[in-house]
Protein backbone atom coordinates (compact mmCIF):
# COMPACT_ATOMS: atom_id res chain seq x y z
CA UNK A 1 0.00 0.00 0.00
CA UNK A 2 2.04 2.99 -1.23
CA UNK A 3 -0.36 5.81 -0.13
CA UNK A 4 0.05 4.83 4.02
CA UNK A 5 -3.56 3.98 4.45
CA UNK A 6 -6.65 2.15 3.84
CA UNK A 7 -9.43 4.11 1.30
CA UNK A 8 -12.32 1.96 2.73
CA UNK A 9 -13.66 2.42 -0.62
CA UNK A 10 -14.93 6.01 -0.21
CA UNK A 11 -13.69 9.28 -1.27
CA UNK A 12 -11.19 11.32 0.61
CA UNK A 13 -14.26 13.79 2.20
CA UNK A 14 -16.25 11.07 2.96
CA UNK A 15 -13.77 8.76 4.53
CA UNK A 16 -12.17 12.08 6.54
CA UNK A 17 -15.55 12.31 8.02
CA UNK A 18 -16.31 9.36 8.67
CA UNK A 19 -13.05 8.89 10.25
CA UNK A 20 -13.07 11.92 12.09
CA UNK A 21 -17.54 10.67 13.48
CA UNK A 22 -15.60 7.42 14.39
CA UNK A 23 -12.69 8.96 16.76
CA UNK A 24 -14.90 11.29 18.09
CA UNK A 25 -17.84 8.16 19.28
CA UNK A 26 -14.85 6.18 20.46
CA UNK A 27 -12.75 9.13 22.65
CA UNK A 28 -16.55 9.67 23.81
CA UNK A 29 -17.84 6.12 24.77
CA UNK A 30 -14.57 3.84 25.15
CA UNK A 31 -15.43 1.65 22.63
CA UNK A 32 -17.73 0.99 19.42
CA UNK A 33 -17.70 -1.84 17.19
CA UNK A 34 -17.26 -1.70 13.62
CA UNK A 35 -15.52 -4.19 10.42
CA UNK A 36 -11.76 -4.98 11.38
CA UNK A 37 -10.59 -2.62 8.55
CA UNK A 38 -12.42 0.97 9.86
CA UNK A 39 -10.91 -0.37 13.26
CA UNK A 40 -7.71 -0.49 11.92
CA UNK A 41 -7.83 2.54 10.62
CA UNK A 42 -9.98 3.84 13.51
CA UNK A 43 -6.91 3.50 15.93
CA UNK A 44 -4.48 5.53 13.58
CA UNK A 45 -6.55 8.93 14.22
CA UNK A 46 -7.23 8.20 17.73
CA UNK A 47 -3.84 7.11 18.74
CA UNK A 48 -2.92 10.69 17.07
CA UNK A 49 -5.68 12.42 18.79
CA UNK A 50 -4.59 10.74 22.32
CA UNK A 51 -0.72 11.88 21.70
CA UNK A 52 -1.96 15.51 20.96
CA UNK A 53 -3.73 15.40 24.55
CA UNK A 54 -0.91 14.27 26.11
CA UNK A 55 1.50 17.48 24.78
CA UNK A 56 -1.56 19.40 26.35
CA UNK A 57 -0.42 23.03 24.69
CA UNK A 58 -2.51 25.16 22.66
CA UNK A 59 -1.34 24.09 19.57
CA UNK A 60 -2.17 20.97 20.52
CA UNK A 61 -5.87 21.36 21.36
CA UNK A 62 -6.26 23.81 18.61
CA UNK A 63 -4.99 20.79 16.01
CA UNK A 64 -7.32 18.31 18.13
CA UNK A 65 -10.37 20.91 17.96
CA UNK A 66 -9.96 20.70 13.97
CA UNK A 67 -10.20 17.46 13.74
CA UNK A 68 -12.82 16.45 16.64
CA UNK A 69 -16.47 17.52 15.82
CA UNK A 70 -17.64 18.08 19.35
CA UNK A 71 -16.23 20.93 22.35
CA UNK A 72 -17.12 18.37 24.92
CA UNK A 73 -15.20 15.64 23.63
CA UNK A 74 -11.98 17.86 22.86
CA UNK A 75 -12.06 19.12 26.36
CA UNK A 76 -12.53 15.90 27.88
CA UNK A 77 -9.29 14.34 26.13
CA UNK A 78 -7.33 17.39 27.19
CA UNK A 79 -8.26 16.92 31.20
CA UNK A 80 -9.19 13.74 31.75
CA UNK A 81 -7.91 10.69 28.78
CA UNK A 82 -4.66 12.59 28.04
CA UNK A 83 -3.36 12.95 31.85
CA UNK A 84 -4.48 9.03 32.09
CA UNK A 85 -2.03 7.88 29.25
CA UNK A 86 1.00 10.30 30.24
CA UNK A 87 2.98 7.43 31.57
CA UNK A 88 2.34 5.10 28.47
CA UNK A 89 4.36 5.52 25.44
CA UNK A 90 1.61 4.64 22.87
CA UNK A 91 -0.74 1.46 22.39
CA UNK A 92 -4.12 3.53 23.68
CA UNK A 93 -5.85 1.30 22.08
CA UNK A 94 -6.58 -2.51 21.80
CA UNK A 95 -9.24 -4.59 19.00
CA UNK A 96 -10.81 -7.52 19.83
CA UNK A 97 -12.17 -9.34 16.62
CA UNK A 98 -15.83 -10.88 17.08
CA UNK A 99 -16.23 -12.96 14.01
CA UNK A 100 -18.53 -12.50 10.86
CA UNK A 101 -21.49 -9.97 10.94
CA UNK A 102 -24.77 -11.52 9.84
CA UNK A 103 -25.85 -9.24 7.06
CA UNK A 104 -22.88 -9.69 4.83
CA UNK A 105 -20.21 -11.39 6.51
CA UNK A 106 -17.40 -8.22 6.87
CA UNK A 107 -15.59 -9.56 9.85
CA UNK A 108 -16.30 -7.08 12.74
CA UNK A 109 -14.40 -5.68 15.71
CA UNK A 110 -14.47 -4.11 19.04
CA UNK A 111 -12.24 -1.01 19.62
CA UNK A 112 -11.63 0.44 22.57
CA UNK A 113 -9.47 2.44 24.74
CA UNK A 114 -7.01 0.62 27.26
Amino acid sequence: MASGHRKLGRPTDQRMAMLRNMTTALLENGRMETTVTRAKELRRTTEKMITLGKRGDLHARRQAAAFITKPAVVQDLFETIGPRYAERAGGYTRIYKTGPRRGDAAEMAVIELV
